[in-house]
This record gives C-alpha cells, sequence and structure tokens, in this order.
C-alpha cells in the first residue's frame, strides 16, 4: 500500500510532500530533490534509488518509522497499520521500563513527528509543574578546604607530599542531575525537528528554557541510565518517552545544511524483544527459569570452530534443563519474504538439539493457535499468534495464555514421559 497526501508542516516553508509506505509494499516512484534522497538513504528507513529526469524509486527495507526533510517526509509503517501508540508500547515494554498508556497524546496525530512532539510537551509540562526536579549529585573536585572527604589515593598520586588543593567528593543538592540532562535532550532534538507546529515548538522551547542550568549530553553519547525512584515519580513517564526519542531519533542538519530528522526502528528486533520481555514475566508465575537468547550446541566435532550451534529466543529451564523452546516471528507465513517452512526448520533444529518435545512459534498476526506434529519424531511445533493490533492490555493477556499453555504442555509431558 503506498499513497501520496501533500499537506502543510506548520511553517512558512511551504508544503512538504507526505509520502507514506506499508512495510511490505513494493515501493514506489517519486520526484525528489537530491539531499531529500541522501537523507532517505542515509537514515536506513528505506532505499532512495536514481531513475533520471530527478525520479527516485522508493522501497522499503525492513524498518519503520519517518524521515522528514525541508520538502518531503516518508513514513513506513508497521504492517497491520499500528499506529504510534501501539508501537510505543512495544519499544517501552522490550526495553524493560514497564507499560504506561499515557506516553501518547490522547488523540493520536497521523503525523509521527507532530504525536511525539505534542506528547512530549504535555508530559514534560506535567513533569515541571511543580519546578524542575532536584537530587544530590556526587561531585569530585580540587579544593584549597575540606569539603565532603578527601580522597587520599588520588590525593597521594596526584600531589604527593603537598597538603593543598585536597581532592575531595562530596554531594550536592542540585538540578544538574541524569533525569533532566535525559528530558533537556530531548527537547532539544524536538525542537530541531523540520515541520513541528509553531505552537508546540513554542512549548518545547519555554519548557527547555527552564532547564538552563543543566548539563547538555555531549552529541552522540549514550543515553545515561536512570532508575525509577519515589523521588522521580512524577517524571517517569516523560522519561520514558524521553529515553524512546533519544534511542531511536535523530534530528540533524544534513546535506547543503537541510535540517533533517529520523525515527527509525527494526520492528524485527522490536516484536523479538517484546516477546521475550513480556513471556519472562508471564513464566515468572511457574516453576523454573526462562532465558533469553539460548545457546545451545547442534552438532559435535573435534575443533570448537566447526561446531554448529542453535539460539532460540527463549527457552524455559527446570531444574537447569530445558523442558520448552520459543521463537518470536514478526513476519508470518502470509507476509511477503516470509516462510513458515524455514520456521519449523529452524524450531526443529531447536528442539533437537535441546532435546525438548515442544517449541512454540510465537508470530506476529491474527489467527489461531495451530499444533504440527512432526512426522517420524516426537516433535510438536506450536503456531502462537500474537494480534498487535489489540490494546496492550489484550496483547499482554494473550501472552499470559502462552505462558499459561506452554507449561501446561510440560506438566502433560512430564505426566506422560
Amino acid at each position: 500500500m503506498q499513497r501520496a497526501d501533500p499537506r502543510p508542516p506548520g511553517t512558512s516553508r511551504g508544503p512538504v510532500r507526505h509520502l507514506v509506505l506499508d512495510e511490505l509494499s513494493g515501493g514506489l516512484v517519486e520526484r525528489l530533490d537530491a539531499p531529500s534522497a541522501s537523507a532517505l538513504n542515509s537514515s536506513g528507513l528505506a532505499k532512495a534509488s536514481p531513475m533520471g529526469m530527478g525520479l527516485y524509486r522508493i522501497e522499503p527495507v525492513g524498518k519503520v518509522g519517518s524521515v522528514r526533510t525541508a520538502t518531503v517526509q516518508l513514513d513506513v509503517r508497521p504492517k497491520d497499520r499500528l499506529g504510534l501508540s501501539r508501537l510505543l508500547f512495544l519499544l517501552s515494554y522490550a526495553g524493560e521500563q514497564g507499560f504506561r498508556p499515557e506516553l501518547v497524546a490522547a488523540s493520536e496525530d497521523r503525523d509521527l513527528w507532530s504525536a511525539l512532539a505534542e506528547s512530549l510537551a504535555q508530559l514534560a509540562e506535567r513533569a515541571l509543574g511543580r519546578g524542575v526536579l532536584q537530587g544530590y549529585l556526587t561531585v569530585d573536585e580540587s579544593l584549597r578546604t575540606v569539603k565532603g572527604r578527601i580522597r587520599i589515593s588520588d590525593q597521594i598520586s596526584r600531589r604527593p607530599g603537598m597538603l593543598v588543593p585536597l581532592e575531595v567528593s562530596y554531594d550536592e543538592f542540585t538540578e544538574d542531575i541524569v533525569e533532566n540532562r535525559i528530558l533537556r535532550a530531548a527537547l532539544e532534538r524536538m525542537g530541531q525537528v523540520p515541520g513541528v507546529r509553531p505552537e508546540v515548538l513554542g512549548r518545547l522551547r519555554q519548557l527547555r528554557g527552564k532547564l538552563d542550568g543543566v548539563t547538555r549530553l555531549p552529541a552522540g553519547a549514550p543515553v545515561p541510565p536512570w532508575k525509577p525512584t519515589r523521588m522521580n515519580l512524577r517524571y517517569q513517564a516523560v522519561l520514558r518517552l524521553a529515553d524512546l526519542i533519544l534511542r531511536n531519533a535523530s534530528a540533524e542538519a544534513g546535506e547543503g545544511r537541510q535540517q533533517t530528522a529520523s525515527f527509525v526502528v527494526d520492528m524485527a528486533q522490536v516484536f523479538e524483544d517484546f516477546v521475550g520481555t513480556a513471556l519472562r514475566s508471564a513464566m515468572a508465575a511457574y516453576p523454573g527459569e526462562l532465558r533469553l537468547r539460548y545457546n545451545a550446541l547442534l552438532s559435535e566435532a573435534v575443533r570448537d570452530s566447526d561446531r554448529l550451534s542453535v539460539r532460540p529466543d527463549a527457552v524455559h529451564l527446570l531444574g537447569g534443563r530445558p523442558v520448552v523452546a520459543y521463537n518470536a516471528k514478526y513476519r508470518a507465513a502470509s507476509d511477503a519474504g516470509a516462510s513458515l517452512t524455514a520456521d519449523h526448520y529452524q524450531m526443529l533444529a531447536h528442539c533437537t538439539a535441546l532435546a525438548v518435545p515442544t517449541a512454540w512459534l510465537v508470530y506476529a498476526g491474527q489467527g489461531e493457535v495451530k499444533l504440527r506434529r512432526i512426522l517420524n519424531t516426537d516433535i510438536d511445533i506450536v503456531e502462537f499468534p500474537l494480534d498487535l493490533s489489540q490494546p496492550p492490555s489484550a496483547i499482554l493477556a494473550s501472552v499470559q495464555e502462552l505462558a499459561r499453555q506452554s507449561w501446561g504442555e510440560v506438566v502433560r509431558q512430564a505426566r506422560h514421559g
């Protein structure tokens, strides 16, 4: 599916052409300027191949998201037309930050960037409504007077025989804490996205101004870790969204100083991470331990380099022994380029290597649970659909049902084994 939908971005630069692709579509042919084509190619979201006369063939490459330049915005939507709220739910849960339904503004905009900017502004206004959060920050300094504690080892190594200055460490109550650094960085990044509506841009800048005393995160630096606590409770919703924006979005001056922005994710990886995290939580109700990306040998060999190995997405162990394996596949057999047969071969190899009788193939889509008994073996492969178009609570309930059914099969096998 593809369509072109010209619409103004809310700035004085003129209309930006809005192009939409389904991640499984074959692509479309559009006229592009060279900087925009370069931005699409460098983003990793799509491939823009020149055809002459200013025309380019634009094709999805297995990622979803959005790229915006001064003249064009390309959205590659997930299969089944999943909305932004569902995408952010999967990303947030896969990051083990827990689901928060308020991550996206209640009235979801068809434009990903407008929804992200509006949601960030709303959550930041709520977080900063009672002032900027403060906390204790450990500071290492060289001082002429004692403050906090003296770092003896540093004093001896850096200034042997000298009494001053002193190498000291102390805790300072300040706004310059990791929570505010993450929030400032997200506000700045969304403020650089071309085409954000002027009124939302103004709100982002006003919020950013409240954090002037906070250290700016260095360009390209990883997002610093933060932990939910009682002290930062009012910040937690906006920090989850800010973390997702910083990990998946970029905004910068591209070729010819043209401002570009991109938000790109790999849905296959997002789905695998989500299923693993949600399944581990659901299986915690049963005996044993679920491990993600479990390595197992498939063949013997004299040299280690000649050995074949497999790595199921998840394996449940009981008494240290594997009892069931799981694989998550974002693309089902009905999707372009996907092969159900290849998935079954892979699961058969997993069952053989692990000596388990049952493997569960969890795929994104609708349908019925199907059991396939592999001929001339004692192995069963169960296809379990996970409908991502459902509300988040229903998706998690489906994962809990997967845990219940798979554990029930373990118990049944143990009774008859």
